[in-house]
């Protein structure tokens, strides 16, 4: 963990520490934090910050609150779990639904109902995010 670089060693620092295989995440709110912001793997800009920054960043916390962090980063990895998810049930579905609809052995209406089944149930699955946190 670095603190009080100077404005124009941030960048630097943060490729130096990628250059020696480590993953870089830059926290930052000010014009002078932009490039380093862009420049580590995770961003992330505090909503009060410039313009600049928060274009910069990967992440923007509303609030200037460094706490959030800890809880953004367990949201963003339960995301990609459920990304995942999605991913592979609607492979399994294509999977075992394509070869049984081109062979004949699935109508063309019950196909229809599992694709709008299979959206449903991407759609069901990413809807556990809104329990986050509670």
């Amino acid at each position: 963990m670095l603190a009080e670089v100077l404005p124009g060693d941030k960048a630097k620092k943060v490729a130096e520490l990628q250059a020696n295989g480590e993953v870089v995440a830059m926290v930052g709110d000010g014009i002078n934090d932009a490039p380093a912001l862009a420049q580590a793997d995770v961003g992330i800009a505090l909503g009060t910050g410039a313009d600049v920054a928060l274009e910069a960043a990967d992440l923007t916390l509303i609030r200037d609150d460094l706490d959030l962090i800890p809880a953004a980063i367990k949201l963003s990895r339960q995301m990609m779990r459920i990304i995942r998810q999605n991913l592979f049930w609607a492979f399994c579905y294509n999977v075992v639904a394509i070869p049984l609809a081109a062979l004949g052995f699935l109508s063309p209406a019950l196909a229809a109902l599992a694709m709008a089944m299979s959206s449903v149930s991407v759609v069901t699955n990413s809807l556990r995010l809104r329990k986050f946190g509670k």
